[in-house]
Parts: structure tokens; C-alpha cells; sequence
């Protein structure tokens, strides 16, 4: 059963029959969102990137991104940048592995972040959402859905964190403005 989140909600990374969750997707989907012009409606391109900073006691210590697709210790994984998106109708257009048994122990916090690498405005995107999938299974455990655009660039999206001894998630929906993760530091930094 999939939990529709609302902004600062946490869910339990706990699986419904008992245990812990072992690998999650997040999922980030969109669409350009038709403009209107003197001779009709036409949709431009939108290139979002999905990253993952991974944080120690409030310290960045690798990030996976197009650039960067696996971290340093293989537990988080980019499955490759997708420069249009388009998918919107509920499937990834890019999403990040996390293998939560693999994540070393002094990681606490990792943190999901959307950015127009192009500069584009979320005026020009529909249909975003961000989602978490139980890898194993294939199910969807939550969604986050970005209501409406604005004049920002980027979105804080979710974080997972350690709770205890398993793993929570909270949709942030944080506006941001930057074009790459380095450019969101100072936006993340207060979600942590």
C-alpha cells in the first residue's frame, strides 16, 4: 500500500510484516508542462537531475549523481541521467539504489535532491513526484508529488535516516534555486 506523503511527513522504512526494508529506489519522474504560444501549445525539454548526498553527523561525505554514479562504498547507486524525462505516467524517468544493509555505519542521514542542470524553472514541469520502492519486491511504499511549479530550480525532495536500529523517510519538498547538488548545500544543511 502506497502512503501519499505531505511535506515534513516521516514513514517507517519497516517492512508491513515485520523486519527492515534491505533495498529502496528512489524514483523521480516528470514531464515539461505544455506553453502556450502565439501558434498553440508546445513543451520544451526539461533536464532534472537526481542526486543523493550522503551525510555523517551533519557532513557531507560522498554524493551519487550523473557524474558520480555509484558511491564510494557501493551502497548507493545512479541508474544513469535521462535528459528529458517524460515518463509521468508513474514510472522513474531517473532513480537511485540504496542498498540500506550495504551504507556504512557512520552515515546517518542521505538526502534527495532534484535540480534543473539547464536552469529551467519548476514552471516548466509537470507531473513530478518522487517515490520510494521496496527494490526487492517492486512495491511502492510512498510518493511525494510536487503540487504546482515556481521560480525555483531545485527541490529538496526526501531524506532517508537512521531511526534506532532501521531507516526512516521524510518528504522535505524544500524550493531551492541551483543547477547542480554543490549549488543546494546551504538549502540541505537545515533539513539535517
Amino acid at each position: 500500500m502506497t502512503v501519499n506523503m505531505t511535506k515534513g511527513q516521516a514513514i517507517s522504512l519497516e517492512k508491513q510484516g515485520g523486519g527492515s526494508l534491505t533495498q529502496v529506489r528512489m524514483g523521480l519522474g516528470w514531464q515539461a508542462a505544455p506553453r502556450r504560444g502565439l501558434f498553440g501549445s508546445r513543451t520544451r525539454e526539461i533536464d532534472l537531475d537526481a542526486s543523493a548526498v550522503l551525510f555523517a553527523e551533519k557532513q557531507p561525505v560522498d554524493v551519487v549523481f550523473f557524474r558520480h554514479l555509484v558511491s564510494d562504498d557501493g551502497s548507493v547507486r545512479h541508474t544513469g541521467d535521462n535528459l528529458v524525462g517524460g515518463v509521468g505516467q508513474g514510472g522513474d524517468d531517473e532513480a537511485i539504489l540504496v542498498d540500506l544493509q550495504r551504507v556504512p555505519v557512520h552515515i546517518d542521514q542521505i538526502v534527495f535532491t532534484v535540480n534543473s542542470f539547464t536552469g529551467q524553472t519548476f514552471q516548466e514541469v509537470q507531473n513530478a513526484f518522487c517515490r520510494l520502492v521496496d527494490e526487492t519486491n517492486g512495491q511502492e511504499l510512498a510518493r511525494y508529488t510536487l503540487d504546482g511549479g515556481g521560480q525555483y530550480t531545485a527541490q529538496i525532495m526526501a531524506k532517508v535516516h537512521r531511526a534506532g536500529s532501521g531507516w526512516q523517510m521524510t518528504a522535505l519538498g524544500s524550493a531551492a534555486n541551483g543547477r547542480t547538488f554543490q549549488d543546494l548545500m546551504p538549502a540541505i544543511l537545515p533539513h539535517l
